[in-house]
């Protein structure tokens, strides 16, 4: 699992790290990642030009020391100072005590428009607002320059807990973080600024809870379900599907076979898209309805394509089964009954859902993803899988936030949300719990999505098919 920690809890750690070390030597550690780093990404450190954007923090003093052991390793590094008076004196000393230089602000336009890499080490995870207006200058010569843009532990100007960017920020090529991932490096639209990202382990003792975490292979493997020499149909989980229309039967075949791709040991449908559902899927079990008369079932899923039909809607969150609501199920589900339930419940808004649901604008979910997802899984007692350039799952019941670290934009196609609302609901039927069917669905679907598409457009159908492939990759 990878997690990713608030501002407050890297300090405090970091505190009593420091506290049993000599003077200097976690920044020394962290430093001698930095570098590494850098050298890596440079290829060749002998003549390369490097230069180092450096803030009045520990991040400058990082880029200092970093600066200093490239630049006896041959790299020709340059730093320029944002607040010369109040520059890191150990770092900068070591810099130029290997031979490099420093330059004012006012004179960094030329040096980065020739060099091969620049450091970001303007702000470190304490920075608040976007960058000043000087930083906010260097950032933009950044932006024209050819160089490879490398951000010391966080792009300079984003928020490190929330993912939120309030004004102008460093948009980097990598960035490397020491001791824990922060939940700004995961989540969008911040991660968007971070590039690729390389986790340096600086020996920090071991962190309470993490604020948000990230499922790996290895998690979502140790929690797929997997049938044993006693089971049939109805032990693997019979997922019931209530979607599609007259004018969307479409919907419910694409749910229909996210579940049927997700395991499950059956599906029983209750819908207006029976022809077309038995038409692709003959082994489904349909049902006339309402859903309640349609047999057992592990899990409901309700709502793709539904049109109007809130009676159907009320009908399932009545029953007490896991369910999930997607699409038009979360526009006419009642508030209060989705609070009574005592089942779990899953959401799958996209932004413009959630925004509905919050009462705020679509932009303000967009750019506050991780604040938006908790805000309604506390107001709908519900586990909330926000859609999106960055999936986010917050369980019901608070904790650490889930942040999927698979998919493609690719994804961003008409009826990709009815197979991960099939697939979901198989995993929940299946047995899993709420925050694990929807964070190891928004896995699976992320990696279909990638196989499908090979970089290239990709339909609905494509991605479910591309379900079992990828299953058996993750579990082999």
């Amino acid at each position: 699992m990878r997690t990713a920690h608030r501002v407050e809890t890297v300090r405090a750690a970091e505190r009593a790290l420091m506290a049993e070390l000599p003077e200097g030597a976690l920044m020394q550690r962290a430093a001698a990642g930095l570098a590494a780093a850098c050298a890596d990404l440079l290829g060749r450190v002998y003549g390369s030009r490097v230069v180092l954007l450096v803030g009045s923090g520990d991040n400058g003093g990082d880029a200092l020391y970093a600066g200093a052991r490239l630049a006896r390793r041959g790299a020709g590094v340059t730093a320029v100072l944002l607040a010369p008076s109040r520059t890191h004196p150990g770092g900068l000393a070591a810099l130029r005590a290997a031979g490099a230089r420093t330059v004012a602000v006012q004179e960094a336009g030329p040096v980065i428009a020739r060099a091969d890499l620049v450091m970001d080490g303007i702000v470190g995870i304490g920075g608040k607002g976007g960058l000043r207006p000087e930083a906010a200058s260097l950032a933009a010569l950044v932006r024209e320059s050819r160089a490879v843009v490398v951000a010391v532990d966080l792009p300079s100007g984003v928020e490190a807990d929330t993912g939120e960017v309030l004004g102008d920020a460093v948009r980097a090529d990598a960035t490397v973080t020491f001791g824990t991932y922060k939940p700004g490096l995961l989540i969008d639209p911040a991660r968007s600024y971070a590039g690729a990202v390389r986790l340096v382990d600086i020996g920090l003792p071991l962190l309470p809870a993490a604020e948000t975490e990230a499922l790996q292979y290895a998690d979502v493997a140790a929690r797929l379900p997997s049938p044993g020499a006693l089971s049939d149909k109805y032990r693997r989980g019979v997922v019931g599907v209530a979607a599609g229309s007259a004018t969307y039967p479409g919907a419910a075949v694409l749910a229909v076979a996210g579940a049927l791709r997700g395991g499950a040991g059956a599906v029983r449908y209750v819908g207006h898209a029976r022809d077309a559902v038995l038409a692709r899927f003959p082994e489904t079990l349909v049902h006339a309805g309402p859903p309640s008369a349609a047999g057992r079932v592990q899990a409901w899923v309700v709502g793709p394509g539904i049109g109007d039909d809130a009676a159907t809607v009320a009908d399932v969150l009545a029953q007490d089964v896991p369910v999930l609501l997607d699409a038009d199920g979360l526009r006419l589900a009642d508030r209060a009954l989705l609070r009574a339930r005592t089942a779990p419940t899953v959401l799958t808004p996209h932004a413009g859902e959630a925004a509905a649901l919050l009462g705020v604008p679509r932009a303000t979910v967009e750019a506050e993803r991780l604040t938006s997802v908790r805000e309604l899984a506390a107001s709908c007692a519900a586990t909330v899988l926000l859609k999106g350039s960055t999936t986010l799952v917050a369980p019901a019941s608070g904790g650490p936030v889930r942040v999927n670290p698979t998919g493609t934009s690719w994804l961003a196609t008409a009826g990709s949300g009815d197979v991960l609302a099939g697939l979901t609901g198989a995993l929940l039927a299946s047995g899993l719990s709420a925050l694990d069917a929807a964070s190891t669905g928004a896995y699976l679907h992320g990696l279909a999505g990638r196989a499908a598409a090979c970089g290239g457009p990709v339909t609905a159908s494509e991605v479910a098919e591309a379900l079992a492939a990828v299953w058996r990759d993750v579990c082999g």
